[in-house]
Formats: structure tokens, C-alpha cells, sequence
């Protein structure tokens, strides 16, 4: 299949490729919208945090597939099965199909890259991370690997029953994870998605919280009643006449390169939710929102057949810092993704339009 190399060598389009976004660039703080009180990263983006690498594919076909993949690699260039990172879950509500989980609940840590794509695709995008997980040097005795995938339905602007993701997606979204900036809006797995009535997709943020970073990248699928650094923001019109519902789900992804244990982890990924709240999500009866956390601390990497280990640990006492930078990246991590996505149209005619950057620039001033 063919495919081209798209802005910066982290996103690629597998199938027919589209024309990338008009405001490809675009984020919330170009357009005056700050959120929070701590300063992003150089990037503000989850790649501000040392070694995590981001890649996407993009499926676009005809009129009617609009889906993708993301790959997020805790440490780029490294084995995660051989060098284990520290991780925890955390369920804000569990209507989903996210694979992995338990036993990142279970263990405290991942041991493999982060999926994310849609809803009916779990499947096959698992079964292409097993895959080439077991083809790294190193893993040639490996019998059993726990793969992360979460999800999102994109049926709506997608034929999420055509099973369209296979293997050379997955494959491409992980050959292309790179450190840098993050492409954002219509890509990977946010192709298809919706949020707040208009169009979402990827979008990414970071704090630095003292001599920590951290950073978050969130596939938006969810509705609600968006309200912009606090304030309500006119709901599209005719959303619900258009049958467009509340229910939808969010994936969030959060990486620190401070030194936490998976106890710490997961008390990080449960404050995320508030991030997501301060949005406008009630986290619905049908959405399926969850978040996954990980430190990329070098001294905490866990080693393979160590019979013990040390680790340094953050002090529960220094925790509120790092609790403010997720709350507040999550949002305009939210936010980005809604200011970078592009009008779509897609199955059966189906349109979301970008959000009005207008108006969110007089959201900005007021």
C-alpha cells in the first residue's frame, strides 16, 4: 500500500492520503487561550518528557473510512519488554474494550508501546503489537507479552464494521514514533473521532512541575457541554437534532520522567479525570473513559529475572505539583485536539465541523 511521510515524520497516511489540515499547526495558545498557572514544556507536548516517542497512521479510503492508529513508546529506541517502565490504570468509567489493563494493574508496569484505535479494532491492532513485540532482538524466548490497546468508537464518521486497521497500520504507526513535535486533530486514531459536537481527534500538552515533567496525550471521542478554561462555549448547532449523543469515550495517556511507583501512578492518572471534567464531560453512562500512566524515570526501569529492586520514589508530600500539571495538561491537551482538527465528512454523508476558531478567540479575551 502507499504511503507518504506527513509533518515531521510522526504521522503517516496508509491508503489514500487526504490534504493535511488547513491549521495543521494550530493550537489553543495560538489562539490566546492559556490554561492553568504552571508553563508547558518546550513542546507542550507528551514528548517533552525524556525518551517517550509518538507516531500515527492514517486511514482514509473513499467516502467512507475515516480511522487510524497511535503508538506512544515510553522509551524510544529501547525494548519495553526488557526494560519495564513503571505504570498503573485508573477507570473513570468503564465502557470499553481497552485491552492490557489488568495486569498493568496487577504487576505496576507496562512492558510494551501504547495502542490507541477504534472500538472494533482492538483486536487486530493487539494482535499486530504481539506480533512485533516477539520479532524485537531479545524477545526470540519470549511466551506471553502484555500489549496495551485502548479505544474509541469512531462509527459515526466511520464503517467501523469494515474491520479496516490491519497489521501494516499498526506496523507503520510504530515505524514512525518519534520524539518531537506531535501532530495533532484528524490523525491515527483520532481520524474519525467526535467531541462536544464537532470534530476531535489527538491532541497533546505538558507541564513542568518543578524538576518534573509531565505530559498527556488524549484520543477524544466524548460529548457534553464544553466549557473553555472554566467557561461555557456555545454548543454547535442542531448537535442533538443531528442525533448526536453524550455518550463517547476519551483515552488519556500520561507520562512523568518523575521518579513514582505504581501507587503514585495511579493516584497521577485518577487526577487526570478532573482535567477531563473541567472540559465539560460528565464521563457519560456509554463513555468509556481511562487513563494510563507511566514513568520513565532511568533508575526505576525494571530489569528482566532481577530477584529485587531499588527504587527511588517521589515522597507522597511532593505529589501536589504533579497532581496540578496533569489536571491542567489533560485540558488543553483537549483543547489542542479540538483546535487542530479539520471539517470531516465521512460515512454515510455524516460531517463534523471544526470548532469556530473565532469563537474561541473571544473566549480567549473575555
Amino acid at each position: 500500500m502507499a504511503g507518504m511521510l506527513w509533518s515531521l515524520a510522526l504521522a503517516v497516511f496508509v491508503q489514500e492520503p487526504v490534504s493535511p489540515p488547513v491549521n495543521a499547526a494550530l493550537r489553543a495558545r495560538d489562539l490566546g487561550l492559556v490554561v492553568g498557572v504552571l508553563a508547558p514544556g518546550p513542546l507542550n507536548a507528551i514528548t517533552d518528557v525524556g525518551g517517550v516517542a509518538v507516531g500515527h497512521a492514517t486511514i482514509v479510503r473513499g467516502e467512507d473510512v475515516r480511522t487510524g492508529v497511535t503508538v506512544i513508546v515510553p522509551r524510544a529506541g529501547e525494548n519495553t519488554y526488557l526494560r519495564k517502565v513503571p505504570a498503573a490504570v485508573y477507570t473513570g468509567n468503564g465502557y470499553g474494550k481497552a485491552a492490557g489493563f489488568t495486569q498493568v494493574q496487577e504487576l505496576g508496569e507496562i512492558e510494551s508501546p501504547i495502542a490507541l484505535t477504534n472500538t472494533l479494532s482492538v483486536g487486530a491492532t493487539l494482535e499486530a503489537m504481539v506480533a512485533r513485540n516477539l520479532r524485537l532482538p531479545g524477545n526470540e524466548e519470549v511466551r506471553s507479552v502484555n500489549v496495551v490497546v485502548g479505544e474509541t468508537n469512531d462509527g459515526w464518521l466511520n464503517d467501523i464494521r469494515g474491520l479496516h486497521v490491519r497489521a501494516v497500520h499498526v506496523d507503520a504507526a510504530w515505524d514512525c514514533a518519534a520524539r518531537g513535535p506531535v501532530v495533532e486533530g484528524a490523525v491515527g486514531a483520532g481520524t474519525g473521532t467526535c467531541c462536544f459536537g464537532y470534530k476531535g481527534g489527538i491532541g497533546t500538552s505538558s507541564r513542568v512541575a518543578g524538576r518534573w515533567t509531565v505530559g498527556v496525550l488524549v484520543q477524544t471521542n466524548f460529548g457534553g457541554r464544553l466549557r473553555v478554561d472554566g467557561r461555557p462555549f456555545p454548543p454547535r448547532p442542531l448537535a442533538e437534532e443531528n442525533g448526536e449523543s453524550e455518550d463517547g469515550s476519551c483515552m488519556i495517556v500520561v507520562a512523568t520522567d518523575a521518579p513514582l511507583d505504581a501507587r503514585n501512578l495511579r493516584r497521577l492518572a485518577k487526577r487526570a479525570l478532573l482535567g477531563l471534567g473541567r472540559t465539560g464531560s460528565v464521563m457519560s453512562n456509554g463513555s468509556g473513559d481511562y487513563v494510563i500512566a507511566f514513568s520513565t524515570y532511568p533508575g526505576n526501569l525494571i530489569e528482566p529475572g532481577a530477584q529485587t529492586r531499588t527504587m527511588t520514589v517521589l515522597a507522597n508530600g511532593s505529589m501536589t505539583p504533579l497532581f496540578r500539571a496533569v489536571v491542567e495538561a489533560t485540558e488543553e491537551s483537549i483543547l489542542n485536539a479540538l483546535v487542530a482538527a479539520r471539517t470531516t465528512r465521512g460515512r454515510d454523508g455524516h460531517e463534523a465541523r471544526a470548532i469556530d476558531h473565532e469563537l474561541l478567540r473571544r473566549a480567549a479575551k473575555r
